[in-house]
């Protein structure tokens, strides 16, 4: 199979992932923390060591400040319900995924939150201006998306976190479709609380992902149980990271994440999004010359990260994909992405579009293997 689809998964992962996990469950999968035992020691210390790993990678200032959660969406519901007090308001954008928007939708519709959603242009970017001129004297949060992960379009992160910081606002990030081929810095970026999964850019697990929470964060307790190093506290224990880490952490995902972070590092985040823009700018080019087909989201490759999301006026997006899947194996990502709002925006609502993203594993051949089969079913 083509695979295409490195914004929901990332396939394949590097061979050091497998042999990670494979290893790590055979030799390394006790409970980490709850015992004394050479395997328990081993486990914490596969823990720690990623902390330390994924501080220094994203310049956090504290390995602790790292919770180990399920994925982004996991992350993202922990910051905003641990967070978030009765009326306090929230900016967004339409950009968002619903990882993002059905917290935050929920909350507001029992009343708890008000909430503000900040348009992005034609293009697919917003005016940190607009947010700005959203904040009112209730304001709590900002959360933004750091890449669309239906346009792959960059948002200007760094101008957002200085506004936050400037109005004395707690300043959320979705890094989901950017940690591992964006650089980011927590600190330079003024941001408070850090979302992002393994399972992409990352290229580990699925399962796996983290939190960062900056020290402007107070954090209520998202899951309470176990933490094998304190069980006499009565409830979760303050300190990070076992505060947010209630029960048994996924330590096998997060051998795999680590050595996906390996492969990362070794090839470099931007060599990384280079290959993966460059490739997207190639099929961009072969669709702008295609009768029928629209692409969506601003073309400067400098502001996007690897995924391109178009339409054929002819086949609606769902029955392209599947057409792609079945008769040429091709695997792509059809419909509306999880983020409903940007799609009714874009006026490509109900059936979506087609994004294509590929991964630093894709090659040019696959690529135009894609732009082959369009031209087959569209006859252009």
């Amino acid at each position: 199979m083509i695979y295409l689809d490195n914004a929901a998964t990332s396939f394949p992962k590097p061979e050091g992932v497998y042999a990670a996990l494979d290893h790590f469950a055979r030799h390394s999968l006790a409970n980490p923390g709850r015992s004394g035992h050479k395997m328990a020691q081993a486990a914490e210390h596969a823990l720690a060591d990623a902390r330390h790993r994924l501080n220094r990678f994203l310049n956090g200032r504290h390995p602790e400040r790292f919770a180990f959660t399920l994925n982004a969406t996991d992350a993202l519901n922990m910051a905003f319900k641990g967070v978030l007090d009765p009326g306090d308001h929230v900016i967004t954008t339409d950009l968002e995924h619903n990882s993002v928007s059905r917290p935050l939708v929920a909350l507001a519709g029992a009343g708890r939150i008000t909430l503000t959603r900040v348009p992005a242009d034609g293009g697919g970017t917003i005016d940190p201006a607009a947010v700005e001129a959203a904040i009112t004297p209730a304001t709590r949060l900002i959360a933004l998306t750091h890449a669309s992960n239906v346009l792959g379009t960059i948002q200007p992160v760094a101008e957002v976190g200085a506004i936050a910081r400037a109005h004395d606002l707690l300043f959320l990030v979705d890094a989901a479709q950017t940690v591992g081929v964006v650089p980011v810095d927590v600190q330079a970026l003024a941001i408070d609380l850090l979302a992002f999964p393994g399972h992409k850019s990352l290229l580990g697990p699925t399962g796996t992902g983290a939190l960062y929470v900056g020290p402007r964060a107070a954090v209520r307790a998202w899951r309470e149980g176990g933490t094998g190093g304190d069980s006499l506290t009565p409830t979760q224990p303050p300190d990070f990271p076992h505060h947010l880490e209630g029960g048994t952490p996924n330590v096998l995902g997060v051998a795999g994440l680590i050595a996906g972070l390996d492969f990362v590092e070794e090839r470099g985040v931007e060599a990384i999004r280079r290959h993966e823009v460059e490739l997207c700018d190639r099929l961009r080019a072969a669709l702008a010359e295609m009768p029928g087909f629209e692409v969506f989201g601003h073309g400067d490759p400098a502001r996007r990260v690897g995924a391109v999301a178009f339409r054929y006026e002819g086949i609606a997006a769902p029955d392209l994909g599947a057409i792609l899947d079945s008769s040429f194996d091709i695997a792509v990502r059809p419909g509306l992405h999880c983020a409903p709002y940007i799609h009714k925006a874009l006026g490509t609502a109900p059936d979506g579009l087609v994004r294509v993203s590929p991964g630093p594993f894709t090659t040019a051949a696959e690529i135009d293997a894609l732009i082959a089969a369009l031209r087959e079913v569209t006859g252009v």
